[in-house]
């Protein structure tokens, strides 16, 4: 019975040490921040992107034809709206805010009446939309002391600028086999 006191207490001291050791492990989670667990999230692009370059050239008085070279094949085109083609374009990437835009165009009989739409941006501000915002980095100081450069051996001095070019042979082998 001697034997039951040191074994609880051996107990005590080794559950006491783990929940130590967990404590102490938890706080060196203060450096990771919510994100850093985060599942992958894919990209997910829906739709036609329409640029402001494309939209300015749309004219009042278009063929259907025409608008669709400019556009490309709309996004929705009903059969109860046989006059309207609805462009619709969203991307979602983890890091990025979503990004929405959307553009009507209504037809009368095969020419184009009117247009509704958001503000679309042009390709180049688009493209910059779907770069994470980074903080600049800070850049090390180039420069270097006199004392720091003569820790450098010194580069030998160049007899002449245009080293002379080898001689290139009097005679040269015939290109053909002599026949003897």
């Amino acid at each position: 019975m001697t034997a039951s006191p040191t074994f609880r207490s051996s107990r005590r001291l080794l559950a006491a040490g783990l929940v130590l050791f967990g404590l102490v492990g938890c706080s060196g989670l203060a450096g990771v921040n919510r994100d850093t667990f985060r599942p992958y999230v894919p990209e997910v692009v829906q739709g036609n992107f329409i640029s402001k370059e494309q939209r300015q050239v749309l004219r009042l008085g278009m063929a259907r034809v025409q608008v669709r070279e400019v556009l490309g094949t709309p996004l929705v085109a009903s059969l109860f709206h046989a006059d309207r083609w609805d462009y619709a374009f969203s991307i979602q990437r983890q890091g990025v805010a979503p990004q929405n835009f959307r553009l009507t165009v209504y037809f009368k009989g095969d020419l184009l009446d009117r247009i509704e739409g958001d503000e679309l941006p042009s390709e180049s501000e688009f493209a910059g939309r779907l770069i994470k915002p980074r903080a600049p980095a800070k850049l090390p100081v180039l420069q270097a002391s006199e004392e720091d450069l003569k820790k450098f051996p010194a580069r030998p001095a160049a007899t002449s600028v245009n080293p002379p070019s080898p001689a290139a042979p009097r005679t040269y082998p015939p290109l053909e086999p002599v026949s003897r």
